[in-house]
């Protein structure tokens, strides 16, 4: 009878893991779909995808996408009572740029029958920047449900936004930081940096000390992530969340996340140390005479190695704060001026 009871556990147990890892798996499929051209693009959806599997389908999808709707619509609002002072071809995608860029950043008078409300802007939210204590202090549906967010949730959200009014978006990475990047006919590639909201110089993310020109050449730093690369992005924040939901997995569900985003961008550093560290816990769980543990230092050891050679340096969480917080004491130093003529 014990054994029976015993027996009737294991497999529950095994069923309720199961269940648990079909989220994964799901989002995995999607990602990978829009991928392969099997089911349209939409970067909305793979978010939403990660953020719904770590919260093992409980997120109410219906709700975040409903906040995000009438963010784009109000946008669509500003663009069609706004006309900005560009004349360039390109005006009406620069008008919807500045649309999204109000909706996030600026405090917006709207008017409400014969009273004049202000929209209020987002907020950076200095709890729990990296998501230690809580993953979700990095998604966009904490973001739309609070309107406070970070360098993760805010760019994350411009590009849904702008794709919800049709508009093109471009994330680009910086060391610990993701921010958005734009090129327009009067001044070619600009930055949007959201978590302060201005437009900063190169010479700002060149600043931090650990964008090596080597990152730079290989497009790990600085580099307008095209669709499908954002895409990759996903599935690195999917592994991420997969390993929160799962610490002592065996690794096999991360290392397919990160050799996925990797075929689709070879030099993602997001996915090079995913893969690294899978490798470091699949060791660290081994005795270190296994011929499989002396595999596993091999091939960490040539990740680490490839990894310092593209050009990727540790920037510490403390200096990252000090450097995110420069641009506001030092704006006039680091701010686009080409932006405000």
């Amino acid at each position: 009878m014990k054994y029976f009871i015993l027996t009737l556990f294991v497999l529950l147990s095994n069923l309720v893991k199961a269940q648990d890892n079909r989220f994964y798996d799901d989002a995995f499929l999607t990602i990978d779909n829009m991928l392969t051209n099997k089911q349209p693009y939409s970067f909305k959806t793979a978010v939403l995808n990660v953020e719904e599997a770590y919260y093992q389908g409980k997120l109410d999808t219906a709700e975040v996408s409903r906040k995000i709707k009438f963010m784009a619509n109000f946008a669509k609002k500003i663009v069609q009572n706004r006309d900005l002072t560009y004349e360039e071809k390109d005006k009406a995608a620069v008008s919807k740029y500045a649309a999204i860029f109000s909706v996030i950043c600026q405090k917006t008078p709207i008017i409400v029958n014969s009273d004049t409300l202000e929209y209020k802007a987002f907020s950076y939210d200095f709890n729990d920047v990296f998501g230690h204590k809580d993953l979700s202090n990095l998604f966009v549906s904490k973001l739309v449900n609070t309107q406070k967010g970070n360098c993760n949730s805010l760019p994350y959200l411009y590009k849904i936004l702008a794709e919800e009014i049709g508009a093109d978006a471009n994330l680009a990475l910086a060391p610990n930081h993701i921010y958005i990047k734009h090129n327009i006919k009067s001044i070619g590639w600009y930055n949007t940096e959201l978590t302060s909201g201005i437009f900063p110089q190169d010479a700002w993310l060149m600043a931090s000390g650990f964008v090596h020109l080597d990152a730079i050449q290989n497009g790990v730093y600085m580099k307008a992530l095209t669709n499908r690369e954002s895409l990759a992005l996903c599935l690195v924040d999917l592994a991420n969340a997969y390993n929160r939901s799962f610490p002592k997995n065996d690794g096999t569900f991360p290392l397919r996340c990160a050799l996925r985003a990797l075929e689709v961008h070879p030099y993602l550093i997001t996915a090079l140390i995913l893969k690294a560290e899978t490798y470091k816990a699949q060791y660290q769980k081994l005795d270190s005479a296994d011929s499989k543990a002396k595999e596993l230092v091999t091939l960490l050891n040539k990740e680490y190695k490839h990894i310092h050679e593209v050009g990727y340096r540790n920037m510490p969480e403390g200096m990252y704060l000090e450097w995110l917080l420069s641009l506001k004491t030092e704006r006039k130093k680091y701010e686009d001026v080409r932006l405000t003529h």
